[in-house]
């Protein structure tokens, strides 16, 4: 990393800049850019549409009240469907920040590109097809290639990854499972999603035998279960409903604990992700949405309809807007973890100890999404040393398990505690 730190014109490009999520993430970056190396982070956008990434830069100067933006932050044109300019984009950067979903359709030239010319990608996918794919196809050669390649550091899935991480270190002995209970809470002019991760779900639903397949060809051995096994099911816990959470977390923290099981010889925690539904009426409401969408995912006149309009199949959930800057929703995951304590033999007799632990922070999607992709890229560049041994396609638990992410993501508002 500290070779190419001084040979490359710009330690971060944000392709993808003038997207929905991405005019966000260029905020964060300019927000944050004396937290970079010797506290100047060089910086550019790249994308499409010179005029687009004008304007984003432009919107971003007025939030922040920092007007020499304009003339100090360089715009790279560069396009997935041609890869001479993602090359050329490459070879300028340390880090890509990819934020140009949905994934599965745009995100793989930009890893191939990145592992090709030795850069070092993070995305903010939650696709588990996208991002165990790329496992799959890019692991060893950018491993070969000393590149990391880390998906799913926004809101899917940082504060899983490193909420199951953190409460296992503050544990006094060995975890052996946690279940986490995610709320969100809409804001004074209530919530709602951007499209994009709608249509990610959509996809995602749809391709799910795909995703079986694709995980046999990893030929990965069962892992160990320390303690007792847990179990999926329906739960009344924390005052509400929960359910079963249909996101990536799962996908990704079981990726983690794969890696430092296997990797670092350390004891892997099962892991439950449940969502906080409310009352008995919204369960009614959940299950016939859920009906509806998983007959409709099956027909592509289906897939059409619920693209189409977002907001009348999830009950105004999702929006083709996506939120305003003014919703001041917030999200918590609180996390019970059990485990042995410090002297007890974890192959003999049940589980003797809990932790709670709770992450919590602003609007999942556009607030803590960005925070959580920048503070990752400034972990990386700032604390080379405590990455994995060799580069590889990661998970970010893998990629920053032993780094101070938790520190720099609670002075930014993603905050971790113990109950």
């Amino acid at each position: 990393l500290a070779v190419c730190l001084f040979h490359r014109p710009y330690h971060i490009v944000i392709f993808g800049a003038s997207g929905f999520t991405g005019q966000f993430v260029v905020e964060e970056v300019a927000r944050t850019a004396s937290e970079g190396p010797k506290g100047n982070l060089k910086w550019a956008v790249a994308g499409r549409n010179r005029t687009k990434l004008e304007k984003v830069v432009e919107q971003a100067a007025g939030a922040l009240s920092k007007p020499e933006l304009k003339s100090e932050v360089d715009i790279l044109i560069a396009d997935v469907g041609d890869p001479d300019s993602l090359a050329a984009m490459c070879k300028q950067a340390v880090i890509v920040l990819s934020c140009v979903g949905p994934y599965r359709f745009f995100g793989e030239p930009v890893v191939k590109s990145c592992v090709e010319n030795g850069t070092h990608c993070i995305d903010i996918s939650g696709e588990p097809q996208f991002l165990e794919s790329m496992q799959l196809n890019y692991h060893d050669q950018a491993a070969e290639k000393g590149v990391y390649i880390v998906g799913s550091c926004g809101f899917d899935s940082i504060p899983a990854d490193i909420g199951v991480i953190y409460t296992r270190d503050q544990f006094k002995g060995t975890l052996t499972s946690i279940e986490s209970f995610l709320t969100a809470s809409a804001g004074p002019e209530g919530g709602c999603i951007h499209d994009g991760t709608w249509q990610s779900a959509i996809y995602g639903l749809a391709d799910s035998n795909k995703l079986r397949s694709l995980r046999k060809k990893f030929g990965h051995k069962p892992l160990p279960v320390v303690g007792t096994k847990i179990k999926r099911r329906c739960v009344n816990e924390l005052q509400q409903y929960a359910i079963p959470f249909m996101g990536s977390d799962p996908s990704v923290v079981k990726r983690t604990q794969r890696y430092l099981n296997e990797e670092l010889n350390e004891s892997p925690v099962q892991y439950g992700a449940y969502v906080g539904v409310g009352g008995i009426s919204n369960i009614f409401k959940l299950v016939f949405a859920g009906l509806m969408f998983f007959f409709l995912v099956k027909f592509s006149f289906g897939r059409n309809l619920l693209m189409k309009f977002p907001e009348f199949f999830s009950f105004g959930f999702f929006s083709k807007e996506g939120p305003t800057r003014k919703q001041g929703a917030s999200f918590r995951f609180i996390f019970l973890g059990e485990g042995y304590t410090e002297g007890s033999d974890p192959s003999e007799g049940k589980p003797n100890g809990k932790i709670r632990t709770l992450v919590k922070g602003p609007e999942a999607g556009y607030v803590a999404t960005p925070i959580a992709m920048v503070q990752a890229a400034l972990t990386m560049l700032n604390e080379s040393d405590s990455l994995p041994k060799t580069g590889g396609v990661y998970t970010p638990g893998a990629t920053f398990a032993k780094t101070t992410i938790v520190d720099r993501l609670n002075k930014h508002g993603i905050q971790f505690s113990v109950l």
